[in-house]
């Protein structure tokens, strides 16, 4: 393994905007070093935040991931959770088990929740607007942090819609903000490989675009560790971070390691140190990203925890409920003290953030 080149470190720490072949270059790294890197630039980023003392301070929030429907017709190879029209296990959430799993939230202080589905293809948008009146009618101190790109572009076709007119209207209804589902890797090779009937990356980054200039802000996210290669990794942040330049309105980036179990993709999978060193290159390479996510999700909450010297600022969710990658052989669940504990002991102050990273306590 090169060691890491000092005038590579140094453009890093100077803020100086990286190139493809300084990401390889840092992705070749040493480890430690490159994970001490990271933490330096999470520093400088942070040290401006929060009144002058965000590089102290490790954030999350306290929402609920609810999957209104497990029925899709994209069939991606990477997912266990899907079912058809036919499947026996196939379902739609109703008005009541969605009211019973939002006072749930509420009552343990929840903010946000987050909701995300299959593309079903039978469902129109007067049942997604209703869902949504009916969120913010019952429960308006809950923010809707829902439908990722995917799903809009799903929702303009089988609607007959713009996609704009689409955003528009859910915004209308409730919608604050869009999470960055369905961006695996932004690479058209490596997406009709996994999932080749969803959107392709442009259609993916002209949800974000139409997004984000509608007042939407939206999060970020890289799913790795398959098919793709370290060049294809860093062409998804490239995208990202132009994406970022013209239309500012990510608010975070998340990353994680594709789970296996479960589902029709049979690859060798990657660990923890592959976690890591990713991690740290999208803190240096993302240079206009505020806030990077760990993945405790995934990647259980000691690698969560440290990830925080490896560039993530943020401890993502305590969701209360998670669907999708468990069904891939995922289990990890924390609640919001265990989740405080962890930052505390990692020598960082816990703080609870609403979806745009205002902090709340």
């Amino acid at each position: 393994m090169p060691q890491l080149d000092n005038s590579l470190a140094d453009k890093v720490l100077a803020g100086e905007r990286l190139s493809v072949a300084d990401a390889l270059a840092l992705y070749r790294a040493p480890l430690e070093e490159l994970g001490a890197l990271a933490n330096a630039r999470r520093k400088q980023i942070k040290a401006a935040a929060y009144g002058g003392r965000g590089n102290e301070i490790v954030t999350f929030i306290v929402d609920r991931n609810i999957n209104y429907t497990n029925v899709c017709d994209v069939y991606c190879k990477f997912c266990a959770f899907y079912r058809t029209e036919r499947d026996a296990g196939g379902y739609v959430i109703t008005l009541e088990e969605l009211d019973q799993k939002l006072q749930e939230l509420s009552d343990i202080g929840g903010v946000q929740v987050l909701l995300q589905g299959g593309h079903h293809p039978s469902l129109g948008i007067d049942w997604y607007l209703s869902m949504l009146h009916h969120i913010r009618e019952r429960f308006p101190h809950i923010a809707i942090h829902g439908f990722s790109p995917p799903e809009f572009q799903h929702f303009a076709r089988v609607f007959g819609m713009p996609l704009r007119e689409v955003l528009v209207q859910f915004k209308e209804a409730g919608l604050a903000s869009i999470p960055g589902g369905g961006g695996e890797i932004l690479v058209d090779r490596v997406r009709t490989q996994i999932a080749p009937r969803k959107c392709n990356t442009d259609q993916w980054l002209e949800v974000m675009d139409v997004a984000h200039g509608l007042g939407l802000t939206s999060s970020a996210t890289m799913m790795f560790g398959h098919v793709e290669t370290i060049e294809d990794r860093i062409e998804h942040l490239a995208r990202l971070r132009q994406q970022q330049e013209r239309s500012g309105g990510f608010t975070a980036f998340i990353c994680w390691t594709f789970q296996p179990e479960n589902t029709a993709l049979k690859v060798q999978t990657v660990g923890a140190a592959e976690y890591l060193r990713t991690l740290a290159l999208a803190r240096l390479f993302l240079d206009n990203f505020e806030n990077i996510q760990a993945s405790w999700v995934t990647q259980g909450p000691k690698i969560g925890q440290l990830s925080l010297e490896y560039g993530a600022n943020d401890f993502g969710s305590v969701m209360m409920e998670e669907n999708v990658v468990s069904s891939a052989g995922a289990h990890f669940a924390l609640q919001k003290e265990e989740i405080q504990t962890l930052i505390r002991e990692a020598g960082y102050e816990p703080r609870i953030r609403d979806t745009r990273y205002r902090l709340l306590d």
